[in-house]
């Protein structure tokens, strides 16, 4: 209900900590002026742009910003205390790599603890606003509801969550149809919504009830806009999916959709293409060009048979096709169906090292080069895992909708290798789900990063 006004609090906010860091920067070189020699000014300014850059991205990787996190002040605070970690972490790393001694260490204690603490003020001030904007009478939006069910009670509760002011006056229904007390007073029948609404000075109404369940909401209907009061139609759609659906227009038909898909779009799906065509030429040509010989020379030395293993794989629209791997196990006929395990005996020395590394996946560059993949998305399955979960997980085949990836949001969350119980398919659906929903590449290249973080620190569950 408040997206712009969570877009503007948005930008403000990124631009005042984006402020408030350099000039701590730079009251704190200010202050040790006299004990920086100037032969060193140069790597200040580095040091000035790596802080800028690792901020926003420890910001980013965090969704400090985003409108979940800033629908609350603790969850605003809990965030940006992730993201400046995250932010401390990567400029000690980076100093232990680069082997930096010419920074001073009691200026960059000093510059740390005055960031943390103008991060502080900013959130205080963040709470003093929030506090300001629910105090203010004219800001706040009264609301009627006709009709009290279960969509009623749901829609006062996610009014109640609303940041901004939102005030429920109470229910408009029938006293036949009232079978419990109420969290809020009933304050007549549907027919006299529209006197009620304007005795209470509502701006708003509210029905879940249909015009054909009540003939009185028609006239309801024409009475609100000439009173002034805006009117809100609430369909229930539990009987169709307990799961939000999206109303979409073709001309002036209606269309319901189950869920959001934002690759429907053809120039978001040229965007996808356009962005794996670049990435996987760039990895055929400058890393497998060598990668292949070198390692398809260490598997043929280790074990027996070919340099890879092409398995085949469920992919969009349930479409199979020839997924390619380096070769991590001995030649056995169980390669198709049975998954491997943390202590797998198929595993050759060289494929383990392979498999923990996961360079192993590779070659699925050469998948995304000809289209049957794409650098992010639902991993594919087996066959056999396809047919087996389809009927125990409910909405499992959903994930078929996108092309499947190399890495996905449900790998950089946990649920990657082996799915041991029921429970981690689950899951792995549910965040497969969650991305093909909220696609865009700022997401791809996330994960990607968080992919590549992880193969550098390690993953317990690569084996």
């Amino acid at each position: 209900m408040n997206q712009q006004f969570f877009r503007l609090l948005r930008l403000c906010f990124i631009g005042l900590d984006l402020l408030m860091l350099n000039l701590s920067f730079a009251l704190d070189k200010l202050y040790y002026s006299d004990k920086i020699s100037k032969s060193f000014e140069l790597q200040y300014v580095y040091l000035w742009i790596g802080f800028n850059i690792t901020w926003i991205v420890a910001s980013w990787l965090c969704n400090t910003y985003h409108q979940n996190s800033m629908s609350s002040f603790e969850s605003f605070c809990r965030r940006t205390l992730r993201a400046y970690v995250y932010f401390l972490a990567i400029i000690l790393i980076g100093f232990f790599i680069i082997k930096q001694h010419d920074i001073s260490r009691l200026f960059l204690i000093t510059v740390f603890v005055s960031i943390c603490m103008v991060f502080l003020v900013n959130r205080l001030v963040f709470l003093i606003i929030l506090q300001y904007f629910r105090k203010q009478d004219y800001l706040t939006r009264k609301v009627v509801i006709i009709g009290y069910n279960d969509i009623s009670k749901k829609l006062v509760q996610q009014l109640e969550e609303d940041t901004l002011n939102v005030k429920v006056i109470g229910y408009c229904e029938n006293e036949q149809d009232i079978h419990e007390l109420s969290n809020y007073p009933i304050l007549g029948s549907v027919a006299n919504a529209i006197e009620i609404s304007q005795e209470n000075k509502a701006t708003e109404i509210f029905s879940t009830i249909l015009p054909d369940q009540n003939e009185a909401i028609y006239q309801i209907i024409q009475k609100a806009e000439q009173a002034c009061i805006r009117f809100r139609l609430i369909p229930n759609f539990t009987l169709l999916t307990t799961f939000p659906v999206y109303i979409d227009y073709y001309g002036s038909i209606p269309i319901l959709s189950l869920r959001k898909e934002p690759l429907d779009d053809v120039a978001n799906r040229l965007r996808k293409r356009f962005f794996d065509v670049v990435v996987s030429s760039f990895v055929i040509i400058f890393i497998l060009s060598w990668m292949i010989p070198l390692i398809g020379l260490l598997i043929w030395i280790d074990s027996k048979g070919p340099i890879f293993f092409i398995q085949t794989r469920s992919g969009k629209d349930n479409k199979s096709f020839g997924c390619i791997k380096f070769r991590s196990m001995k030649i056995n006929k169980e390669s198709h169906t049975l998954q491997a395990t943390k202590s797998d005996s198929r595993i050759t020395k060289v494929g383990r090292f392979l498999r923990r590394t996961s360079l192993d996946e590779f070659p699925q560059f050469l998948n995304v080069f000809v289209g049957d993949m794409s650098i992010v998305g639902p991993r594919p399955h087996m066959l056999k895992h396809t047919s087996d979960y389809s009927v125990r997980i409910n909405k499992y085949m959903v994930r078929h909708f996108m092309k499947p990836g190399i890495t996905g949001w449900a790998q950089v969350n946990g649920f990657r290798g082996e799915t041991r119980t029921l429970w981690d398919m689950e899951g792995r659906v549910e965040y497969d789900i969650w991305y093909m929903e909220n696609w865009n590449l700022w997401l791809d290249t996330r994960i990607m990063f968080l992919t590549f973080y992880r193969l550098i620190v390690g993953d317990k569950k690569a084996f």
